[in-house]
C-alpha cells in the first residue's frame, strides 16, 4: 500500500493520497483545488487516481474534488448522510454536461481502490454529514484497519469544533446541538481499536478547532488517552460548555467555502496568471473597487504603502486576511516579488479568490516613491506609551484578539472585535474617531490596522499589544463568563 500525505503549512490542512501498488490505483481525500500536485505524485509513484473523496462539506479550504473528477475522470465518494440542508448539489453539473461518476455514501459503506478498502463511518458534530474512513490493505493480508482518516472529527489533541454552521454558516441556534451529536459520536470512538493509526484532516493552526496538536499523526489509543476535549466527553453537559467556549471566531470566507463546497466549486482548469501593470493603472483599480494586497513585511508597509492597500505579508497568515478583508468577486492585485507570484495566486485560489488581475513588484513601488510618489504611513505607537491626558483620551480602543483572550484580560475599557471578523463589523466603529488597535502582540493588530486606514479610518496600532501591556504592570480587567 502506498500512504502520502500531502500538507498545506498555511491552511494547516492534510490530504492523503492511498494508492495500491498491486493494481495501480490511488484515492485521494479531501483535496485542495490545486490538484497538479496530487497528480504528479501519483504519476510519479506509478499510480492513476481512480477516485476522490472527502470526509465533508468544508469550511475553511474550496474543495479540489470537483476538479480531480474533471482532470482525471475519477469516481467521486462523497457522503450522503446528514440532513437535506448539506447535501452535494454539483454531481450533475459536470462540465459539457451530464453526471459525474460517483457513489453516495452512508454508514458502514465500503469501496475498493485495488485491494484497499475504505470503510465509511458516520462521525457527525463538527458538520452533519461528516464520515470517516477506516482503511484496511487487503492486498498486504490485513484483515483488520491499520488506520482511520477522521477528517476534521478528531485531531491530534483535540476535536472538530461544532458550531461553524451557526458562527459561519448562519443557522442560528445549531452550535449546542451539533456539540451533542459530536459527543454522542466521540462515545462511538472510544470502542475503536486503540492500534488505529490516526490520519487527520489538519493540524495546529488551522481555525477548525482551538486547541490542534502540531504532530501530524497519532492513534486512537493516544488520542483516547490524552485528548482533552475526549477526556471531558463523559459528562455531555460539561463537554458542551467546554467545547463551544474559546473557539476562534471563523475567518470571513468560511461562510463562502461552505456554500461553494455544497454547490459547486467553480472548475478552475488552470491557476490564474495575472499581469504586471505600472503605478498608474494600479491605482486606477483601486479608485474603481479592486483590493490591493501588500505582501511586504510589516517594516516596509509602516513606512510607505499605496493608499487603500491592505497590509497582508506573504506568511501563514495570508489566506486568513486574504479571506477575511477581501470580498467575493472582487478583482484582486499584488505588491508581491516575482518569485513569489505563484505561491501568492496558489493561496488565494485555495479560498476561491480567484480573480487575481495583476501585480506590482516592491521594487517598482520602491522606484516610484524615490521618484516622489506619495506614500502613506501607518501610524503606530508602543502601547506602554499610552499615557492619560494624551491626544488619545477620546480615542476608541479596539482589542482584534479572540473572544476568549479578550475575557481573560484586556485593556480598561477596549471594545473586542476579531480581526477575522472586523470587515464585518468595522460600520460599529465611527471614522470621526480616533481608534488604536492591539492584539496580544502586533501582528493581528497590523491587519487589522490597515485594513481600517484603507476605509478612511483615523487608526493608531499599538505595537507590543497586551503582553507588553500586562508585563509593564498596566491596569488589565478580566471579565467572568462561565468557562473562564
Amino acid at each position: 500500500m502506498f500512504f502520502r500525505m500531502l500538507y498545506d503549512d498555511k491552511l494547516a490542512q492534510a490530504a492523503y493520497v492511498i494508492g495500491c501498488q498491486r493494481t495501480g490505483e490511488a484515492v485521494v481525500i479531501d483535496p485542495q483545488r490545486d490538484v497538479d500536485r496530487y497528480i504528479n505524485l501519483a504519476e510519479k509513484e506509478e499510480l492513476k487516481i481512480t477516485a476522490v473523496t472527502e470526509t465533508h462539506i468544508h469550511a475553511d479550504f474550496l474543495s479540489g474534488a470537483r476538479e480531480l473528477a474533471e482532470r482525471t475522470g475519477a469516481k467521486l465518494y462523497l457522503s450522503d448522510e446528514g440532513d437535506a440542508d448539506w447535501k452535494y448539489q454539483w454531481l450533475h453539473q459536470k462540465q459539457g454536461g451530464g453526471s459525474y461518476h460517483h457513489q453516495l455514501l452512508k454508514d458502514n459503506d465500503s469501496f475498493m481502490i485495488g485491494n484497499i478498502e475504505l470503510k465509511v463511518l458516520h462521525t457527525p458534530g463538527h458538520t452533519p454529514e461528516h464520515i470517516s474512513f477506516m482503511v484496511t490493505d487487503h492486498g498486504g493480508g490485513a484483515t483488520e484497519p491499520m488506520g482511520i482518516a477522521t477528517g476534521d472529527f478528531v485531531f491530534v489533541g483535540d476535536v472538530g469544533r461544532p458550531d461553524l454552521l451557526e458562527t459561519a454558516a448562519g443557522q442560528a441556534g445549531a452550535k449546542e446541538k451539533s456539540a451533542k451529536v459530536l459527543f454522542q459520536s466521540l462515545q462511538d470512538f472510544k470502542h475503536l481499536p486503540d492500534y488505529l493509526q490516526l490520519w487527520p484532516g489538519h493540524g495546529s493552526g488551522s481555525a477548525c478547532g482551538k486547541a490542534l496538536g502540531a504532530v501530524p499523526q497519532s492513534t486512537v489509543g493516544y488520542e483516547k488517552r490524552f485528548n482533552a476535549s475526549i477526556s471531558i466527553a463523559d459528562n455531555e453537559d460539561t463537554f458542551v460548555k467546554s467545547i463551544i467556549y474559546g473557539q476562534p471566531e471563523p475567518p470571513l470566507y468560511f461562510a463562502r467555502m461552505k456554500r461553494d463546497n455544497k454547490m459547486g466549486p467553480k472548475v478552475l482548469g488552470e491557476i490564474p496568471a495575472p499581469a504586471k501593470v505600472d503605478l498608474t493603472a494600479l491605482e486606477k483599480a483601486l479608485a474603481g473597487g479592486a483590493a490591493v494586497l501588500d505582501t511586504r513585511p510589516w517594516a516596509h508597509y509602516v513606512e510607505g504603502h499605496l493608499k487603500g492597500a491592505l497590509h497582508a505579508p506573504l506568511d501563514n497568515s495570508f489566506p486568513t486576511v486574504a479571506g477575511s478583508y477581501v470580498e467575493e468577486g472582487t478583482p484582486i492585485y499584488l505588491i508581491v516579488t516575482e518569485a513569489q507570484m505563484t505561491e501568492a495566486v496558489t493561496d488565494l485560489i485555495r479560498i476561491g479568490l480567484d480573480d487575481v488581475t495583476g501585480y506590482l513588484t516592491p521594487d517598482d513601488l520602491a522606484a516610484a516613491a524615490a521618484k516622489g510618489h506619495q506614500l502613506e504611513k501607518l501610524n503606530y505607537l508602543h502601547i506602554n506609551d499610552l499615557k492619560p491626558g494624551s491626544d488619545y483620551d477620546h480615542a476608541v480602543l479596539l482589542d482584534v484578539r479572540r473572544a476568549d483572550e479578550f475575557d481573560a484580560g484586556h485593556l480598561a475599557g477596549a471594545v473586542n472585535i476579531a480581526h477575522t471578523r472586523l470587515l464585518l463589523r468595522k460600520k460599529e466603529l465611527k471614522k470621526d474617531q480616533p481608534v488604536l488597535v492591539y492584539c496580544r502582540t502586533e501582528n493581528r493588530s497590523a491587519y487589522a490596522a490597515g485594513l481600517l486606514q484603507a476605509d478612511g479610518y483615523k487608526v493608531v496600532q499599538l505595537i507590543g499589544g497586551y503582553s507588553a501591556w500586562q508585563e509593564n504592570g498596566g491596569e488589565v480587567v478580566m471579565e467572568t463568563p462561565e468557562m473562564v
